[in-house]
């Protein structure tokens, strides 16, 4: 706590970029909790919160190759502020959805701030490196990857009370003013957030792309970092299934919805804290990165054998321990590794896959759940994590033997 105070006063612009993060990651869970209690309330079932957390995941997939691309070509701190401005006011569209007439305009709000999400997001990764002192971006990451959790735990948490107590249209007001907050903050930082570019160094969108997947697919340490994180998002779509084990199977309603994935975000604030530092830099990493991968799926398994609902709340930040741990090692390995002239595209490669699968996985649980038991398919979810990490354990064998490599 004593490094990250002092990281946090001495660098004024990472300090601003930090609050936006807090904010931002806050407001868009306490929106987001409420929107799915509502949808379940109004469409009685779990499809159209598995159609809107798939339309948060899908539309970035999708963006991410161009977004990354926008990232090493435009100014990265005007992406990041204009996309934070446009998603306030697409938050307010969450004010007209009401009935079962106006589930289409959940789907459609959620899907455009995925959009402007997949432009701010590889932006504000690759800047880290750019606003942080190279001793300070391992600590930067164990601090990025805290934040996004202790908001999630907060901000979900919060949604659950305040839709309870205010109704959900204060809290889409709530998050439409995070955003505003989160452009004026960035707005004011004054470190560049990327190298200086040569005109030559803008290729086309085709061009830049390819450069993109030649540099990952000369570099078998990069393809491994960007093909881990997938494992957790297996076991995320079961993030759908939350109101429906919350309601239906332990009839704890919108706040117990709220606790779960306040338990989540708890998981994934906590693991960077304990795991995110140990052995990154070390051969030992290939080996941690699939054991937090198979840690979530098994505990993901126990959670759907859990008789009580605090159980299955302590199981579930477990489970996420992993979670949030797998994220922060493998984001500082590509940051270490990849330079800074690829590493916006890189970046969205990365989160584009792990949201596809998340997106895949989570219309999967959307439908099957009207059909299939919530607690087999929690358990379905959590079998798939393990089986990957040990796929993807067998593939990294030949990197085990030396510590992961620093770019130039």
């Amino acid at each position: 706590m004593r490094a990250w105070l002092d990281l946090l006063r001495r660098n004024r612009d990472f300090r601003r970029v930090y609050l936006s993060e807090l904010v931002t990651s806050g407001g868009d869970w306490f929106a987001l909790i409420p929107l799915l209690t509502l949808l379940k309330d109004i469409t009685d079932g779990g499809l159209a919160g598995g159609l809107v957390l798939t339309a948060d995941t899908a539309v970035f997939a999708l963006l991410a190759p161009y977004a990354g691309t926008l990232a090493d070509r435009l100014d990265r701190k005007r992406l990041i502020v204009g996309s934070e401005a446009a998603s306030a006011g697409l938050a307010l569209l969450l004010l007209l959805v009401h009935d079962r007439s106006t589930v289409w305009i959940a789907v459609l709000a959620v899907g455009l701030l995925a959009a402007t999400k997949a432009i701010a997001t590889p932006a504000s990764s690759a800047a880290t490196p750019n606003i942080v002192a190279p001793e300070d971006l391992a600590l930067a990451n164990v601090m990025n990857g805290v934040a996004w959790g202790s908001m999630l735990a907060v901000g979900a948490a919060l949604g659950g009370v305040g839709a309870a107590l205010f109704g959900t249209d204060a809290c889409f007001v709530i998050d439409a003013v995070s955003f505003a907050l989160s452009a004026v903050l960035v707005s004011r930082c004054t470190v560049p957030f990327q190298q200086a570019r040569e005109s030559s160094e803008h290729p086309g969108f085709g061009d830049a792309i390819h450069e993109a997947v030649t540099f990952a697919r000369s570099d078998r340490s990069v393809l491994a970092l960007i093909a881990v994180k997938p494992g957790v998002a297996f076991a995320n779509g079961s993030l759908v299934l939350f109101p429906l084990l919350a309601t239906d199977v332990f009839h704890q309603g919108a706040a117990g919805t709220g606790l779960l994935y306040a338990a989540r975000g708890l998981g994934a604030l906590t693991g960077p804290l304990l795991l995110g530092s140990r052995g990154r830099d070390s051969a030992a990493m290939w080996w941690m990165l699939a054991a937090f991968v198979s840690a979530c799926g098994l505990l993901y398994v126990l959670v759907a054998a859990a008789p009580y609902f605090w159980m299955a709340v302590l199981l579930v930040a477990m489970a996420h321990l992993g979670g949030g741990a797998n994220w922060t090692v493998s984001t500082y390995g590509l940051q270490k590794r990849v330079p800074d002239r690829v590493l916006g595209r890189v970046m969205s490669a990365d989160f584009m896959l792990v949201t596809l699968v998340i997106a895949l996985n989570q219309i999967v649980a959307g439908l099957l759940s009207e059909v299939v038991g919530t607690r087999l398919l929690l358990g379905c979810f959590g079998l798939a994590s393990v089986g990957y990490a040990m796929v993807w354990l067998t593939a990294t064998r030949s990197l085990r033997r030396t510590p992961l490599p620093t770019g130039a």
